[in-house]
C-alpha cells in the first residue's frame, strides 16, 4: 500500500508487523503519526523506539512481548533498520509468522527488496506503507488533495504545476510553500497561478517570469542579464530551470499539437495563457518546427546536466539553453 492510501485511513485494524519503506522522508513521517495514532492514540508510554545502532533481535522481541501497565497495546519501532533486518532476516522472519498478540513492530527502512522471504511474509501476514517519491499526476494530485484536506483551500492545476515546478518534488518543501499560500489566499479560497507567482521566491520569480518572457521575444541580452541578476543573488539552478521549463515545455507540446490543428488552438490547447497566444505563435515560426521540436530534448539534456551529466559549470549550461531557445544558434 502506498503511503498516500495509507494516510486517508484513519481507522481499522493495524497488521503485527508494519514496514515503512522509501526514500520520501515526509511520507513516512506521516505515516508514523497515523500508525501512532492508530495504534496507541500517541500515549509516548506505550512507544518504544530504537535506534538503529541500539537494536538487538532480543531487545526487540522482549520490548514485543512486555505487558503494558497503561495501554491495552504497544508500538514497537526501529528507526533506520536497513541493517538491523539484514542481520535479523530470519528471526524477523519468524516475528512475522509468529507476532506478539498485543504489539506492533514497526521497521522503518531504505529499502525493501520484493524478492526477499520477509517482503513475502509482511505482504501476506503484515503490512508494507511504501514512502516512495510521486512523480507526475500522482504528485499534482497529491499537492491538490493536500492542499483542500489539510489547508482549506483548492489550488488551481496551473498553479500545482507551477509550484512544482519551482519547488521540485520534495514533498516537504511542497507542504511548507502550500502552508505558505493558503495563509496568504486566505478567505478566497483558491490558490491561482498569481498566488504562486507573487509568494513563492518573490522578484527572483518575476525575474525568471520576465526572462523566459524576453527569451521568447528574442530579447536575449535582457534575458541574460535577468539570468545573471538570478543566479548572482542566489537562486539554485534547478529552480531557475523548473521556470525555464514551465514556459517552454507548453511550446513544445503546441509544436506536437500543431500538426493536426490550428497552432494558436494548439498553444491554447498546451496550456498558453490567453494574453500569451499571440507571442506564443510569432515565437514559434520564427523559431521554425525543427527547432521547436527541439526544445523538450534540450529541456531534458539541461535537467540531466545540472545533476551531474555535463561538466560545464551550471550558469554556462543555463546561458547556453536560454541562446537556444531564443533561436540562435551557438557558435
Amino acid at each position: 500500500m502506498h503511503a498516500v492510501e495509507f494516510l486517508k485511513q484513519s481507522s481499522g485494524d493495524i497488521a503485527p508487523v508494519v514496514v515503512l519503506s522509501g526514500g520520501q522522508r515526509h511520507l513516512k513521517q506521516a505515516a508514523m503519526a497515523n500508525l501512532r495514532k492508530r495504534v496507541i492514540d500517541d500515549d509516548e508510554t506505550c512507544l518504544t523506539r530504537f535506534p538503529a545502532k541500539e537494536a538487538t533481535l532480543q531487545a526487540v522481541s522482549d520490548e514485543l512481548h512486555t505487558v503494558s501497565m497503561w495501554g491495552d497495546r504497544r508500538l514497537v519501532v526501529v528507526d533506520d533498520a536497513d541493517e538491523f533486518v539484514t542481520k535479523n532476516r530470519a528471526g524477523l522472519e519468524k516475528l512475522v509468522e509468529k507476532p506478539a498478540r498485543k504489539s506492533v513492530l514497526a521497521l522503518v527502512l531504505d529499502s525493501f527488496p520484493k524478492s526477499t522471504k520477509l517482503y513475502k511474509l509482511v505482504a501476506a501476514k503484515g503490512l508494507e506503507i511504501e514512502c516512495s517519491e510521486l512523480k507526475g499526476p500522482q504528485l499534482q494530485k497529491w499537492l491538490q488533495e493536500t492542499s483542500k484536506e489539510t489547508y482549506g483551500q483548492s489550488i488551481s492545476r496551473d498553479a500545482a504545476v507551477l509550484l512544482i515546478e519551482l519547488v521540485g518534488d520534495e514533498l516537504g518543501m511542497l507542504d511548507s510553500e502550500l502552508a505558505k499560500l493558503a495563509s496568504y489566499v486566505g478567505s478566497k479560497g483558491k490558490i491561482e497561478i498569481e498566488d504562486v507567482k507573487s509568494l513563492v521566491g518573490g522578484w527572483r520569480t518575476e525575474t525568471t517570469w520576465a526572462m523566459t518572457d524576453a527569451t521568447r521575444d528574442n530579447d536575449l541580452d535582457f534575458a541574460l542579464t535577468a539570468l545573471d541578476q538570478l543566479l548572482t543573488s542566489g537562486e539554485p539552478p534547478m529552480k531557475l530551470l523548473g521556470g525555464i521549463s514551465y514556459t517552454f515545455k507548453k511550446y513544445a507540446v503546441a509544436t506536437d499539437l500543431s500538426r493536426t490543428i490550428a497552432l494558436d488552438q494548439a498553444l491554447r490547447q498546451a496550456g498558453v495563457f490567453p494574453m500569451a497566444v499571440n507571442a506564443g505563435q510569432s515565437y514559434l515560426r520564427r523559431l521554425g518546427r525543427t527547432k521547436a521540436e527541439q526544445i523538450l530534448q534540450r529541456l531534458v539534456q539541461v535537467d540531466a546536466g545540472l545533476k551531474g551529466a555535463n561538466p560545464l559549470p551550471e550558469r554556462i549550461q543555463l546561458e547556453r539553453l536560454l541562446v537556444e531557445l531564443s533561436g540562435h544558434d551557438l557558435s
